[in-house]
């Protein structure tokens, strides 16, 4: 039996009726959308990145993107999921949490549009294991730097245990988590103005 909730995004949202109806009106979105939070969080095969790790990352993400519900319902989940590193991972996202996007462009002719910021390595995060550790700086880089994300950054995370497949993984953990906060931030504006 799942624990996780029949939709994840009218939970953290809070979605009044008049938005539920709303909603319906795209099921498969909204089923897919659901879908896949569940392959994340319940997947088949949590080898290449555990469960636990999944909740930590979701909690060190959301909240570099947005001190909101969504970041405040995942750094719950970590708590509950993965209570011996939760605060040291919450901990780390107030400490590295800045406003971007930062980096440099690769190709010279964009050289007049780099910027300099805050950098996160996986040595700065001396409290948690270095291979999560490893996946909260990518989480950081993908954030704030994506411009500099390269077969450097992916070799990082190699040295750091990580497979191909847990990349992949984790990359698309980053890509759902985006989404699904965008969409309970319009939810959740689009709330505040009904009511």
């Amino acid at each position: 039996m799942s624990s996780l909730p029949v939709d994840v995004i009218d939970q953290i949202a809070s979605v009044p009726a008049d938005l539920d109806a709303v909603r319906r009106r795209r099921p498969d979105t909204r089923e897919y959308a659901q879908k896949y939070f569940e392959s994340i969080f319940e997947p088949i095969d949590d080898s290449q990145l555990a469960v636990s790790d999944r909740w930590l990352l979701a909690a060190f993400v959301t909240r570099l993107t947005a001190d909101d519900a969504t970041a405040a319902y995942y750094a719950a989940e970590a708590r509950r999921n993965a209570p011996e590193q939760a605060e040291a991972v919450l901990a780390a996202a107030e400490r590295w949490v800045t406003s971007g996007p930062f980096g440099h462009y690769a190709e010279p002719g964009l050289a007049g549009e780099n910027t300099d910021g805050l950098r996160l390595q996986a040595e700065d995060l001396v409290d948690i294991e270095p291979r999560l550790a490893a996946g909260l700086a990518h989480a950081h880089l993908v954030t704030y730097r994506l411009r500099e994300t390269d077969g450097t950054s992916h070799d990082l995370l190699l040295n750091a245990g990580w497979s191909i497949d847990g990349i992949v993984t984790l990359s698309q953990v980053f890509a759902f988590l985006a989404f699904q906060q965008r969409v309970i931030a319009a939810l959740t504006v689009l709330k505040a103005v009904a009511a």
